[in-house]
């Protein structure tokens, strides 16, 4: 009988290469896991890349690696071929070291309209129309004057009226400050230039706003100027959902019962004057359609809105609590305290000045 001893080497080789090729494979996983990786993941800061035209993929993945956005040039280029991707465009990019491979190629195959000349202006929710246009003044080439005319020109705002359905002939009564104090919705918008024009902003700003109301558009259409009015007094008066709707629901039950709504911030607008002073009780009882502390505004509001007020203001007027209270005050920490009797209110006047919590 023949024994044959050969099988042992041949299944040692044959092995040894099934291991050589997992190894293989497992580091060209891993290569690929890294190649594909951010280059740092932890860091945001925008990098400024500018991709000329008639740039070839070896240029731009040059450029690309010189801004340490990607790890290897010619992975880069690899992986351009593995994911067919053949024409890459030319522009002025914001990128950041956080970004994987794919999202940057996917951004250099969109392209994009970075604009260097773009500006960004923030506008605060709880501010009036006037800190608006300062804020446009500073950073357009629109002056402040400028700013006021536009929004107080009667023509123009006729127009805007006819285009956006929560405009009403409201906004035009006499006594009215400024007619579209209320209705700017406060946010960051971005503009191609500083030469933006005022009517720009504005309109930008209304369509932000018909955003913010369209949803409740089927309650607040036969009245959209009480419920901006209302929630600009809540933005003021409150500092967050819940205590404003509940101090809507107090508006409300003074409204309903014939009472003023003494609501102070109401008189610092009336008299234009700055929120971080005190008043006096002659200033306080000053005759003013704005000034809810006037003894002529008996179950009244005011005019029009006293800012231009947050999301969370105007859901708060527009699906306020439901409660019995009749009053609400503040201490000079933000919290607010709500009461349904004179007597109860006093009392609680009295308990935030003895702890030294009241405002001034």
């Amino acid at each position: 009988m023949v024994v044959k001893r050969r099988a042992k080497p041949l299944l040692i080789a044959l092995i040894a290469i099934a291991v050589l090729v997992v190894a293989l494979i497992v580091t060209a996983i891993v290569t690929w896991n890294v190649m594909m990786s951010p280059v740092n993941k932890n860091n945001n800061k925008e990098i400024e890349v500018v991709i000329k035209n008639g740039s070839t993929s070896k240029q731009i993945a040059t450029v690309l690696k010189e801004k340490e956005l990607i790890r290897s040039e010619f992975f880069f280029r690899v992986y351009l071929k593995i994911s067919n991707t053949n024409y890459l465009k030319a522009s002025t990019y914001k990128m950041k070291q956080s970004m994987p491979l794919k999202e940057i190629v996917t951004m250099l195959e969109k392209g994009n309209s970075y604009n260097p000349d773009e500006i960004k202006i923030t506008f605060k929710e709880g501010e009036r129309i006037t800190d608006f246009a300062k804020v446009i003044a500073k950073n357009t080439e629109n002056d402040y004057e400028t700013v006021i005319n536009t929004i107080n020109n009667k023509e123009y705002l006729n127009t805007l009226i006819t285009k956006y359905w929560f405009l009403t002939d409201s906004i035009l009564q006499s006594g009215i400050y400024y007619p579209l104090e209320g209705y700017l919705a406060p946010n960051t918008y971005h503009f191609r230039n500083s030469k933006v024009k005022v009517e720009e902003i504005i309109e930008k700003m209304l369509e932000q706003t018909s955003t913010i109301l369209d949803k409740y558009k089927n309650q607040i259409s036969t009245n959209p100027h009480h419920y901006i009015s209302m929630a600009s007094m809540a933005e003021l008066e409150g500092t967050n959902t819940t205590n404003r709707k509940d101090i809507v629901a107090v508006f409300n039950n003074r409204l309903q019962r014939g009472m003023s709504l003494g609501s102070d911030v109401t008189t610092y607008y009336a008299l234009q004057h700055p929120m971080n002073q005190d008043l006096t009780t002659e200033q306080f009882n000053t005759v003013n359609p704005y000034n809810t502390r006037s003894s002529t505004m008996a179950g009244k509001m005011p005019i029009g809105p006293i800012c231009n007020p947050s999301d969370s203001s105007i859901e708060a007027a527009i699906n306020p609590n439901t409660n019995d209270y009749i009053y609400f005050v503040a201490d000079k920490h933000g919290k607010i305290y709500f009461t349904k009797t004179l007597q109860e209110h006093n009392a609680k006047v009295a308990e935030i000045k003895k702890k030294g919590d009241w405002i001034w």
